[in-house]
């Protein structure tokens, strides 16, 4: 049974951004809280399935072709990756699972690796929920989005690489998605890496999770 998730939705995303990007750094790679950069800045994590566009995702949003890493490999991010912006809040790439030839011993360090950091990251101020608009939601799709509401971790959904559906199509592939997490269509962010639809919407919310007053 799906409960009351919170999700960050905006009115009028057609608003100036007030984020202007003016430097990024990678900052480290992370497993376990001991390990996490020490830092007071809040946060926002990017979260979904090993390929469903997370990198892609990150380095449109801060106009940088190579910030975090991109490969044809599914499940080669591995660990929790923490990035600077403007010296003045965080984005974290999460690990991606689903990945069927990803080793056991990964497989399993996954769930207690996630599910410490939404837990005891008091800096982590939304997840960025990534879907495939091409697959529909599966058992770890869900079991996140669960944890995301029991920790009452504000949620940011996006479907991704639309620019793969036309246009006709999309409402079609879209329904599952909508039906397996019970969330409206209007939760949802439509992105495509290639064409950036969507950058600005994404945006929009990251700042409301942030709170920023940025110029």
């Amino acid at each position: 049974m799906i409960g009351e998730r919170c999700i960050l939705v905006v009115s009028n995303y057609l608003e100036i951004l007030r984020v202007i990007i003016k430097s990024t750094l990678f900052v480290k790679s992370a497993t376990k809280p001991s390990n996490y950069p020490e830092s007071e800045y809040p946060e926002v994590a990017f979260a979904g399935r090993s390929n469903v566009g997370k990198s892609s995702l990150i380095n449109t949003l801060v106009n940088r072709r190579a910030l975090v890493r991109t490969s044809s490999t599914p499940g080669r991010t591995q660990l929790l990756n923490f990035f600077d912006i403007n010296g003045e809040f965080s984005l974290v790439d999460l690990p991606g699972y689903g990945f069927a030839r990803v080793p056991l011993a990964v497989k399993k360090a996954w769930g207690p690796m996630m599910r410490t950091y939404l837990e005891q990251r008091p800096q982590l101020r939304a997840v960025v929920m990534l879907f495939d608009i091409r697959r529909v939601p599966r058992e770890e799709d869900l079991e996140l989005l669960d944890w995301l509401e029991e920790f009452e971790i504000p949620t940011i959904p996006v479907i991704t690489k639309i620019d793969k559906i036309t246009r006709n199509r999309r409402a079609t592939q879209i329904k599952p998605i909508l039906e397996a997490t019970g969330l409206p269509k209007d939760a949802f962010t439509l992105f495509s890496a290639l064409s950036k639809d969507g950058r600005e919407e994404v945006w929009e919310r990251i700042e409301e999770a942030l709170e920023l007053s940025v110029s």
